[in-house]
């Protein structure tokens, strides 16, 4: 029986046997591309994990609440997320106080504003230099902090199997150890692989990490401009439906 794909042997896959080929690519909506090898991928999400945990404490069992669009920067905080253990939350932000989040990670100034406990402000431009609203005191602007991290993770305390990886209200719901997320990474092909931004997001997490496993690349789409014209472009060669 092969080995289940953890998120860190797939990390380490992207920046070893796909370094200089895209992993990533982005289409936001104003003409906005962005191409993220397999190694500046990796990077992303070194520098992500280690703000969380120099920063924020993360361990192996914290919860953190992404309240993100599905976007190529979602894709980073999920990955840093997991390859430092945390369980992330889904969906509507727990209403049971003993189940609150210790991060919360949101690209909505009302949230910003209203969230208890850390947060971390992710302005979505990908050349933001810093969130472009008011800051609330205490909160952690993740634009302008995050470049200043290492571009490698040293590594931690991995989440055992029996860890919650996932935890999602969205739809009909869904929970995942980190063992049943490493067999959801299984069964993937090395294809280039369009998905829209309005399919779910923990559909779009899954295509996106049995790709990955497979040596392949993930293209993120808005709806506007997942066209015919990109599909030839990219060379997309399987879809996933929204």
């Amino acid at each position: 029986m092969p080995a289940k794909k953890s998120v860190p042997t797939i990390l380490s896959t992207l920046r070893t046997r796909q370094a200089t080929s895209p992993a990533l690519i982005w289409y936001g909506p104003d003409s906005e591309r962005i191409e993220l090898s397999g190694k500046v991928l990796d990077n992303w999400v070194a520098k992500t994990s280690n703000l969380l945990v120099d920063e924020l404490d993360a361990e192996p069992g914290i919860r953190l609440w992404l309240d993100l669009p599905v976007h190529w920067k979602t894709l980073v905080w999920v990955l840093a997320a997991w390859q430092t253990g945390c369980t992330v939350i889904l969906g509507e932000a727990p209403a049971d106080a003993s189940a609150a989040p210790d991060v919360s990670v949101t690209a909505s100034q009302e949230v910003l504003e209203s969230a208890e406990g850390t947060v971390v402000a992710v302005a979505p431009g990908a050349l933001a230099l810093s969130w472009p609203g008011a800051l609330p005191a205490g909160a952690v602007d993740f634009a302008a902090e995050v470049r200043s991290y290492a571009d490698t993770y040293t590594g931690g305390d991995e989440a055992e199997e029996s860890y919650t990886a996932l935890h999602s209200s969205l739809g009909a719901g869904l929970t995942l150890t980190y063992g049943q997320l490493a067999e959801t990474a299984d069964g993937g092909a090395a294809q280039t692989l369009l998905i829209p931004a309005t399919a779910d997001l923990p559909a779009v997490l899954a295509a996106a990490l049995r790709t990955w496993a497979a040596g392949g690349t993930v293209v993120l789409a808005a709806a506007e401009v997942a066209t015919e014209r990109l599909v030839s472009a990219e060379k997309i060669t399987a879809q996933l439906e929204a």
